[in-house]
């Protein structure tokens, strides 16, 4: 990747997004980076929820499914243009480990429903730092194996299953395909939908250097997360944890979604690098002047709707 600019220019709709988020902020208690997290947790969630709800679906509920010994519920949006057993994308919320749920996340999980003509399955996965690194990996895996045996009682074609998600989401999505391989390779995956991940425990890349504060995700945040997620060291090394240290052979085509100013910017080109140096069918979207989590702005920024377009297109491809 070439170094990150150092006088980025942020897209004026996205600029615009940002003060309204802050200006919304204010309404709630601060986000503070300390234990306990509920009430951090409970401000961030409603901050989020002042969005609007998205498309409007055929279906949406809530299913539960049973995963290493607790009940893991699970969003299920099915889009009002499909019949049959349809494809499924497993989308996994972002967050740092740490924050937001299905809740959180639900317009994301409707908008690409509605783009790809794909059910999207959002499960609740354990948060850090009260579950830590691997036990919300071991869920998601946990929950693609379960669906691919229990799919067809819910009208979904789990032979045409996709993992995505972003940020954190994205890291767990690329972890979870790479102990599906290993563990269950019976479940071949269509795709994997990874949105500016996290994929090293690294600080010092360009992108950590040019953005490491004033564009939302900053460093300090991202040396927090990992803290939680990961407290011991050597587990961020594992390539569950940290997965441009994995082995990538054999994984299924992989779309990702870039944003410019953003520390994990140089992760991503890594990743994307590495990727198809392991044979694997690798496109991009790139949308520059964005800031990390950007996808919440659909309907404020038209990166954000074009991102979802252009991921839901790839769906149709790989899922059909």
């Amino acid at each position: 990747m070439a170094d990150a600019p150092t006088t980025p220019r942020m897209d004026p709709e996205m600029a615009a997004f940002q003060a309204m988020m802050e200006a919304r902020a204010r309404d709630f208690p601060p986000i503070r980076l300390e234990r306990p997290f509920d009430a951090a947790r409970a401000s961030n969630d409603a901050l989020n929820l002042t969005l609007p709800r998205g498309p409007d679906m055929a279906e949406s509920r809530d299913v539960w499914l049973p995963v290493r010994g607790r009940r893991i519920a699970c969003r299920l949006h099915r889009p009002v243009t499909a019949d049959g057993p349809l494809p499924v994308l497993v989308y996994l919320h972002g967050g740092g480990w740490v924050w937001n749920s299905i809740d959180t996340h639900d317009r994301t999980m409707r908008e690409y429903a509605a783009a790809s003509g794909c059910a999207v399955l959002g499960p609740d996965y354990a948060l850090s730092p009260e579950a830590v690194f691997p036990q919300a990996l071991e869920e998601c895996a946990g929950v693609a194996r379960q669906l691919a045996v229990r799919g067809g009682e819910w009208g979904l074609d789990a032979g045409r299953m996709v993992l995505g998600g972003d940020s954190a989401g994205a890291n767990l999505a690329l972890g979870a395909a790479l102990l599906l391989r290993e563990q269950a390779p019976e479940i071949a995956l269509r795709g994997l939908l990874l949105n500016y991940g996290v994929y090293d425990c690294r600080f010092d890349t360009p992108s950590y250097e040019a953005f490491a504060e004033g564009f939302g995700l900053t460093r300090e945040r991202m040396r927090f997360y990992w803290d939680c997620y990961a407290p011991q060291q050597a587990d961020r090394f594992s390539p569950f944890a940290s997965p441009l240290r994995a082995d990538l052979r054999g994984l299924p085509p992989v779309h990702m979604t870039l944003t410019e100013l953003d520390v994990l910017a140089s992760e991503n080109h890594a990743m994307a690098a590495r990727l198809r140096d392991a044979g694997v069918a690798v496109s991009e979207a790139a949308f520059p002047g964005t800031v990390h989590g950007f996808l919440r702005a659909a309907g404020h920024v038209g990166a954000a709707d074009r991102a979802f377009a252009e991921a839901g297109a790839w769906l149709r491809r790989v899922s059909a």
